[in-house]
């Protein structure tokens, strides 16, 4: 029986992972520090409907991690433990290090001393790319476009991390592969778009798709409510993955850690399923006859205008391909979102 190890397991791709193998034969743990908004209630989720060890620890102290390693000796380790939201790494640059590099760094040592024929699966994020003002954005009715990129960006796109958020995911997606180079530790990165799906507990910083559904369920509720807010023009592009598919491409890689191991992958719903807001914002007037009313802010700090991954590496090495279209997600993601409201 393989043991699984979650590191932020009682988080959105956390739990979906965690409760996707729960009747796969794995042994599976899980450490998260239930600091997250929603992680408490993802716990007593997957509490009332699996077997699973749970650690209430933090990734940021060595010697929590090591005693986790320890203990569990996991087989596979998918570190999904992170900061996530650019604005917070704005804010509090040290607490982004500690917490995505730092908390990397200390899995990565643990399972270097302890377990170092351990696969370890790592999120990691567009972001490690900067903002790509270096090519050309054509601006279109709702959307931007990149013309040199017709199939979106692939893995030889030069790193530039650019904001603390880029920096630290940046830092800990290059150990992942660094320490598969030298101590044979079985290290795979996935570079992420948009993840979006049940269980995601979205906010105004985090988490786009779930957080405008969330408005547009509570528009359906009182439609003379106040106007949301957005950052820039609306015309943002994103390839947006469904959190099943990203979860059978997580998972998958439990059998083929020794074949992918020191690979990174771009990994997001590729040009099929891409959106800006304002295409989104149209999908949803459609689907709940309502008018999204909102108010333009200046855009953020090192925001890409468009991010659309090129997932030709994913498919043919893994065999995988996202299934679930984005309108169909999209449709999910708006029953989640009625489900949290009450509506």
């Amino acid at each position: 029986m393989k043991k699984v190890l979650i590191s932020g397991g009682c988080g959105f791709l956390g739990s979906n992972i965690a409760y996707f193998i729960k009747d796969a034969g794995y042994e599976v743990s899980v450490i998260d520090n239930l600091s997250r908004y929603g992680s408490a209630e993802n716990l007593k989720w997957l509490q009332s409907g699996m077997s699973l060890r749970f650690f209430n620890g933090d990734v940021r102290d060595a010697e929590t991690v090591a005693s986790v390693i320890r203990e569990v000796m996991p087989d596979v380790v998918f570190h999904l433990a992170g900061q996530v939201a650019m604005t917070t790494s704005l804010a509090n640059p040290r607490l982004d290090f500690e917490i995505n590099a730092l908390g990397t760094l200390n899995m990565l040592e643990a399972l270097r001393v302890y377990k170092p024929d351990a696969a370890i699966i790592y999120s990691s994020t567009n972001k490690v790319y900067g903002d790509l003002e270096q090519y050309t954005f054509e601006e279109q009715a709702l959307r931007y476009r990149v013309p040199e990129k017709p199939d979106g960006f692939d893995e030889q796109e030069r790193l530039n991390f650019h904001s603390p958020y880029g920096c630290s995911k940046g830092c800990a997606d290059q150990y992942i592969l660094d320490f598969s180079r030298l101590y044979g530790i079985k290290g795979i990165v996935f570079r992420h778009s948009t993840i979006y799906g049940g269980r995601q507990f979205a906010t105004f910083d985090q988490g786009w798709i779930g957080w405008f559904c969330q408005q547009a369920v509570a528009i359906k509720a009182d439609p003379d409510r106040k106007p949301f807010t957005i950052a820039g023009n609306g015309k943002q592009v994103r390839d947006v993955l469904h959190a099943e598919d990203a979860v059978r491409l997580y998972t998958s890689c439990i059998e083929l850690a020794d074949t992918l191991k020191g690979e990174v992958f771009n990994v997001g719903g590729g040009v099929e399923n891409s959106l800006s807001l304002l295409e989104l914002f149209s999908m949803l007037e459609r689907e709940l006859s309502i008018q999204m009313k909102y108010e333009q802010l200046p855009p953020r700090e090192s925001d890409q205008k468009l991010f659309i991954a090129d997932i030709s590496k994913v498919k043919q090495m893994v065999g995988w391909a996202p299934k679930i279209d984005c309108l169909t997600g999209v449709r999910k993601m708006l029953l989640w979102s009625s489900e949290l409201s009450g509506n």
